[in-house]
This record gives C-alpha cells, structure tokens and sequence, in this order.
C-alpha cells in the first residue's frame, strides 16, 4: 500500500486516448497518489521514465521492452483477449489485468442481431425497396431453435439470458461446468461434439489457446447439422478459414456470420467476400459509442486496488491464456 509522505509510483497511459485516462483518474481523486504520465501508442518512453514505471495501460507494449521496466509489477490491458501478449516476453512477476466484461452490454446485442440477419428478411427487403419492388418474404422463427454456445464465460452467459428471452433453447461449452440462468445444459469442453450435433446457430467465444486455436476444421464442421449456422465472434483463429469456405460451398453447413478475421481488415482477396452464404462484418462485435469509458472505470478501480494492495480483477491466467 502507498500512503502520504511515501514516494508515488509512476503509472504510465501508453495509448492513443491517454488523456480521457489520465482525466477518469483525476476525477476519481486517485491523481495525488501517483506519479502520472502519458504516452501515445506509436511513441517510445524515456528510458528513465521507463525504468520507474510500476503500473502502466497499454494497447501493446513491444517485445523486448519490458527488460528496461524492472520495477513494473502491473499491466492493464485495453482488450478482453490477450493472445497478443503472451507471447512478449512478460516477467513471471507481472500481474496482467484485462477488459474482460467492457463487452458486457455491446457484444451480446451485435450477436442477436446476426441472429436476427439469419432468420429475418430485412437485408432483402432493404434491396427491394432500392428496386421500388414489392415482395412478400416470410420471417423464420427464432423461438424453438437451440443456440449452442462455445465458452460461456461473461458474453455467452450474457448472450444465454437474452436469447433464452426470446424463447431460444440455449446448450453451451465451459471448462469447469456448473448451471447457469438461461441455459438449458452447461457441457464441459469435452461436450463440443453434442453442441455442434444439436445447434441451429453455433456461437464461438472461445479464447485463442493452443487447444483452441484452429478448433473449427473440416472435422468439426461435419458434425454441425447441414442446415446450421456458425457464428464467429471470438477470434479468427478459432477457424481454419479454408475449411470454412469448403463446408458452406458443400451444403456442409447453411453458412456463417464472421466479425473477427485471422488478419484485419480482412484482405479483399479473401474468399470469405465472395462465398454466398458467409456475412463478412468489420469487427462490430464490442464496439461501443462509449467504451473509452467503460474500460476506463475498470482501469481506475484496478489502479485504486493496485495502489490499496488489493486482488486486481480480472487478472490472466496465462497457462490458461486467459
């Protein structure tokens, strides 16, 4: 814990927005209790500065970097996922924090939107309209068709409430299984094949793991039911893009709704653009008119906690790599 009369530690903002930080921390009066700076993404610290850093926010802190931070014991991370950090070189002591529940709110309305896309004819009735063209479409119900979600962490359990609202019957995949509202059946990992035997729509939220990464190949998009949908909206490498492209021209599965690609944008080459049956989307997924904020708050309560000496939330497992 650091009191009055003790040297405050130096927290660096390392991002483009560092202002709205710096300012959430002020405003939760938390300013006179450190050392303060900021930094914008494509700038490098003063290695002096550097070197008395023990907290810090950062988008992306290059490899290499952090053997010139030896007192740093704290990142928070702006993203949910942090596959873009393990892999950097991070000191066995650092506890890294991330944005996990930011999405809360964001995420689940773009998935029952694409669910929505799906069932509901509105995309040809706009297309219509541009034709001054009158046709009459049916909606297909999503009431009576099973959502099946792979990982029901924070979004998928908020996806499962809502959906069931809507009078889905929701299955799901986590790792340590235990009841959850909404969900009719909550299946260890082991249960992937039952989900994708079973759902209508199967929805990936996985994070990218060496289990996970690369997960839906041709296998386990055979065992999806032919008149299925994927919907990917946990990361790109959850899919081997080929084999996708392959099972939707085969009738393999109905299709796929993708907001999160391998490489973003996504290259206009790509075939994902020109499949019949695949929506591209650009990343909608956790997008929020006011998401600097609410990452925002997080950081400035695991700062409060970093200061106090208290449990940090949300902090990364990284043998899970999450």
């Amino acid at each position: 814990m650091y009191r009055t009369g003790v040297t405050r530690p130096a927290i660096l903002l390392w991002l483009d927005e560092a202002e709205l930080y710096a300012r959430a921390v002020e405003q939760a009066g938390i300013g006179p209790r450190v050392e303060l700076h900021t930094l914008s993404g494509g700038e490098t610290p003063d290695p002096q500065l550097w070197s008395r850093v023990e907290g810090a926010l950062a988008w992306r802190i290059p490899r290499g970097a952090f053997a010139g931070a030896p007192r740093l014991r704290w990142v928070q991370t702006l993203t949910a996922g942090v596959e873009g950090w393990l892999d950097r070189g991070l000191p066995p002591g650092l506890a890294l924090t991330c944005a996990r529940g930011t999405h809360r709110v964001q995420m689940p309305e773009n998935i029952l939107g694409a669910l929505f896309h799906l069932t509901k004819p509105y995309a040809a009735i706009a297309r219509d309209q541009d034709a001054r063209r009158w046709t009459r479409r049916v909606s297909e119900p999503l009431a009576g068709k099973t959502l099946g979600i792979l990982g029901l962490g924070a979004i998928g359990q908020e996806v499962a409430r809502k959906a069931a609202a809507l009078e889905l019957t929701v299955i799901g995949t986590r790792r340590e299984p235990a009841p959850m509202p909404g969900v009719s059946r909550v299946l260890p990992s082991e249960g992937t094949a039952e989900v994708l035997a079973t759902a209508d729509f199967v929805l990936l939220l996985l994070p990218v793991t060496p289990l996970t990464r690369d997960f839906m190949d041709a296998r386990r998009l055979a065992a999806m039911r032919p008149t299925a949908w994927l919907l990917n909206f946990g990361r790109g490498e959850l899919v081997v893009d080929a084999d996708l492209v392959d099972a939707v021209e085969r009738g393999i599965i109905a299709g796929a709704v993708l907001d999160v690609f391998r490489t973003e944008p996504l290259p206009t080459e790509h075939p994902f653009w020109v499949t019949p049956g695949i929506t591209v989307l650009p990343h909608l997924g956790g997008l929020h008119p006011t998401r600097d904020e609410l990452v925002a708050a997080l950081f400035v309560e695991n700062l409060r906690r970093f200061l106090d000496g208290a449990p940090l939330r949300h902090v990364v497992d990284r043998a899970r790599g999450y």
